[in-house]
């Protein structure tokens, strides 16, 4: 199975949405809340390319991007590809 990191707050509409697409796909994966850690924050962002909004997603290492990036890649079926 696939290692995902998944930086999130607990507000968050899309967080909650990128969560519940893995769930139904029986993903497991690690959840970093940025809420309140601005090294947690400042790491999220150089690792994402600069991008400052959660969710940000990465599947074993790749950065995939956030919620609607992760539900285009279920949209084409490669999600299940990476997530293999």
């Amino acid at each position: 199975m696939a290692k995902i990191e998944i930086y999130t707050t607990n507000t968050c509409p899309y967080c909650h949405a990128a969560k519940e697409l893995l769930n139904q796909k029986a993903a497991s994966f690690t959840e970093i809340s940025v809420v309140g850690d601005a090294k947690l924050r400042s790491a999220m962002q150089g690792r994402s390319g600069g991008r400052t909004s959660v969710p940000q997603i990465f599947i074993d290492g790749t950065h995939i991007g956030g919620c609607d990036d992760l539900y285009a890649l279920e949209e084409k079926g490669a999600l299940d590809t990476l997530l293999a």
